[in-house]
């Protein structure tokens, strides 16, 4: 099977979110049939649903892969379990490690659970900030390059978190 491009989410809230983002990033490196080429920075961003939780840590991460979408996705899934994630009591609320599937090379998906591109990708400025860090130019089918869907995206909530020894922390 080929080499295909695709494009992982990663965020976290709960239990020293920073650590679990790159303890995420390590997972995603291990993966068989896939290779990680390319990780962004760490961003914080406020929370997307109820205001009464800690920040998001967030980034992303590019993945080269030969296994299809759906084994991709149970993989993702796969390590947010041993990470600790469990069903959210309330929707959007705080995680330990949440893992979203952004893009798969050129395609367009909607099937009962996958849906490519990620349906929210486009709306969310703290999963647009990260991806274009790494995939700037990459063009998300049927929407537009992720330089121009970050452009469109409010700077409001969301801040770059200095990297470990910058200088700037």
């Amino acid at each position: 099977m080929a080499w295909r491009p695709a494009y992982v989410a990663l965020g976290s809230n709960l239990a020293e979110p920073a650590q679990q983002v790159q303890t995420a990033f390590d997972a995603l490196a291990s993966l068989p049939g896939s290779q990680l080429i390319a990780r962004s920075g760490l961003w914080r961003s406020r929370p997307m649903g109820p205001q009464d939780q800690p920040d998001f840590v967030n980034a992303a991460a590019g993945l080269l892969t030969t296994v299809d979408p759906r084994t991709l996705l149970a993989s993702l899934q796969a390590i947010e379990r041993r990470l600790g994630k469990t069903t959210p009591v309330i929707r959007w609320g705080p995680r330990v490690i949440d893992l979203d599937l952004l893009v798969f090379g050129d395609l367009q998906i909607d099937e009962d659970g996958l849906v490519l591109p990620h349906p929210a990708l486009h709306q969310r400025n703290f999963v647009l900030y990260p991806l274009a860090e790494i995939a700037a130019e990459l063009q998300v089918p049927g929407l537009a390059r992720v330089r121009r869907l970050r452009d469109g995206a409010p700077a409001a909530g969301i801040e770059r978190l200095a990297a470990r020894g910058s200088g700037d922390d």
